[in-house]
């Protein structure tokens, strides 16, 4: 029989005292009260559609954003940085960000009478 150390109370015991195979705790110390407890404020759940797609955005407006400074004496960096607030917007959007949603905005009014001025 194989026996198997339990990463929380460091005993060895077999495998049926796990769940499945890839378990590394035993089902005794899974079941203590304090177990529970952190269990119930960890969220596991999967992304929607929506939140994945926001996501992807995101990090494509944040390179944008990145490189628009080295971009603006090649006078497309107006543009870039135009372009990342657009692509990030609904990533911080859908995260409930206000703050980050009104920085996008001024990104936007600034960056958008920057290039209507020049």
């Amino acid at each position: 029989m194989y026996k198997r150390r339990c990463n929380v109370c460091g005993q060895k015991k077999s495998d049926k005292k796990f769940l499945h195979g890839k378990k590394k705790t035993c089902i005794s110390c899974e079941r203590r009260w304090w177990m529970r407890v952190l269990r119930l404020m960890v969220l596991e759940r999967k992304l929607t559609p929506m939140e994945r797609l926001g996501n992807r955005l995101g990090y494509m407006g944040s390179a944008f954003i990145m490189m628009s400074p080295y971009l603006l004496p090649y006078g497309i960096g107006g543009y870039t940085y135009l372009l990342g607030a657009v692509c990030s917007l609904p990533q911080v959007w859908i995260a409930k960000q206000w703050n980050l949603v009104a920085i996008n905005f001024n990104l936007l009014i600034g960056y958008g009478l920057y290039i209507w001025n020049s």
